[in-house]
Order: structure tokens, then C-alpha cells, then sequence
């Protein structure tokens, strides 16, 4: 196996984001020994949502304007509907997504998280999964939408719901064990 410890992740959130698919995640690549930031729009604290009402708070390490997209080696983009749809409104966000995929490095969405993949031009001519509900928003975007718990192509990985977590996280650790050994 090839060592991926000491590695930077980011999670891109804001208010609003699915709770499971921010600290599932989380907790997974600190367990694989890698440092992971919280990256926002805004400083201080972001909240989850959980269920049917508002969740946990999570601090935030880095605003966007203080995080540079090249000091990451990976990217990560839960769901839920409010987080996307909010995220998907800042420029900022938007190219620093763009920024992370140029590079080359993985970038993981998860339930509505690939309407940010839809408003970054990064779906055209891939395979890619998504919360049902956009899968035609992702279908425009010009990927071909698959119903599977993970689809990984292109060094862009996306699930459907907080139950493909397990795999959907899996699916990035191999992709950043990809990445070490090609570096």
C-alpha cells in the first residue's frame, strides 16, 4: 500500500451540508492519516443538516479566499441540497474546484455535491452518479449518469447518498494511492 499519510485534503462546505457526507468523510481520511481542512466561504462555523432540521456546527479551517486550490491534494464535496445550491453561486468556489481537478488531483462529490461538478464544466464526457433527483442536471452537464453507489473516472469520483459512503470513500483513498504512485 502505498503511503498517502500527511496528505492535505479539503472539504468545500457551507451551511447546509448533508452531515454524514462532511464527517464520514473526515473521519475516514484522518484515520488514513491525512490532514484535512474545512474550507468555506465564510470563517468561524458552517452547520450541518441532518435529517429534517439543522445539524451540528463545524468549524472552519481556511476561508476560500485564504486557501490556494495548489496546496491540496485532493477535494472533497458533500451534499445536500443547500450546500451545492449555495456553493454553485460563488465564483470563487467554483473555480477553486476547477483549479484542484486542473491540477490533476482527485475530487470527490457526493448526493446533490455533483451540481457543483455541473457548474464547473467538468462533467462533459464522463461517467459520474449523482442524488437521483439531479441526475438530469448531470446528464445535461454531458456525463453519462449511472446508477451505482460510486463511479470514478477521470480522477472525479461521485456517489449518490450518505449510504454509499463506505464506498464512496474507499473510492478516494484508492484514487489518492493512485495519485502517490504516479507522482
Amino acid at each position: 500500500m502505498t503511503e498517502i499519510a500527511g496528505k492535505l485534503i479539503a472539504i468545500l462546505a457551507t451551511s447546509g451540508f448533508e452531515q454524514s457526507e462532511l464527517e464520514v468523510p473526515r473521519k475516514r481520511l484522518k484515520e488514513a492519516g491525512l490532514d484535512v481542512d474545512i474550507v468555506a466561504p465564510e470563517a468561524g462555523k458552517i452547520r450541518g443538516w441532518k435529517g429534517t432540521d439543522w445539524g451540528d456546527e463545524v468549524a472552519v479551517d481556511k476561508t476560500l479566499e485564504e486557501a490556494d486550490p495548489a496546496d491540496y491534494d485532493a477535494l472533497v464535496l458533500p451534499g445536500g441540497v443547500i450546500n451545492p445550491d449555495q456553493l454553485r453561486t460563488k465564483p470563487e468556489a467554483v473555480s477553486f474546484i476547477q483549479q484542484v481537478h486542473g491540477a490533476g488531483k482527485p475530487v470527490a462529490a457526493i448526493c446533490h455535491g455533483p451540481w457543483l461538478l455541473v457548474e464547473a464544466d467538468l462533467l462533459r464526457g464522463r461517467r459520474a452518479t449523482s442524488y437521483p433527483s439531479i441526475r438530469t442536471d448531470v446528464e445535461n452537464a454531458g456525463a453519462q449518469w449511472s446508477d451505482e453507489e460510486v463511479v470514478a473516472d477521470g480522477g472525479l469520483i461521485t456517489s449518490r447518498k450518505p449510504d454509499d459512503l463506505d464506498a464512496f470513500c474507499d473510492a478516494l483513498l484508492d484514487a489518492l494511492e493512485q495519485a502517490t504512485k504516479a507522482a
